[in-house]
């Protein structure tokens, strides 16, 4: 596991994709990348997804993500879902002894619901802090993408960039995305 604190943004794509009977489907996907600013966003976005998606798509939204800190499971290949995990830290007023929650939202890669809270236990077990878990839940997110510089420092692919590139190179070369 490893966790990784930075700016990010929610982007939604929509485009044209063959489906497994052949149709074709118009579809929107929702990815996250790190950036700066909402047109580095988009910018980032795009040349990701220009990698996966031959012919047109369109950049239909970009939002700063509520979470600041992404939890990646590196060390498990089938993690593949992203869950949005709220937890209250509580501290004690020294002065008034009173109990005191703050909530903090995190994205976690995990195959599964308990595994994304065991995910979370793992990180936030080397921490201090007292937490109760406030919710958990699935996301519709497809993938996340850090910086290049991130990535190549961290030695990490995104999630899904190898099942996509070998489940769609040999019907349709390096274009078309893979069925989520």
């Amino acid at each position: 596991m490893r966790s990784r604190t930075a700016q990010w943004f929610e982007c939604k794509i929509k485009y044209e994709k063959v489906m497994e009977d052949g149709l074709q489907k118009q579809v929107v996907e929702q990815y996250v990348v790190d950036a700066m600013s909402f047109a580095e966003a988009e910018q980032r976005i795009t040349e990701e997804m220009s990698a996966y998606i031959s012919g047109e798509f369109e950049v239909t939204d970009v939002k700063k993500a509520a979470y600041k800190e992404v939890f990646f499971d590196d060390d498990n290949a089938a993690s593949d879902r992203w869950y949005k995990v709220k937890l209250d830290f509580i501290t004690i007023d020294e002065r008034t002894e009173k109990e005191k929650r703050s909530r903090v939202t995190y994205l976690v890669q995990a195959t599964n619901l308990n595994r994304a809270m065991k995910n979370v236990d793992t990180v936030m077990g080397g921490t201090m802090i007292d937490y109760d878990a406030a919710s958990i839940s699935d996301t519709k997110l497809v993938d996340v993408f850090e910086t290049m510089e991130q990535r190549e420092q961290n030695g990490a692919r995104s999630s899904h960039a190898e099942s996509r590139q070998s489940s769609t190179e040999g019907q349709y070369g390096k274009g078309n995305e893979a069925e989520e």
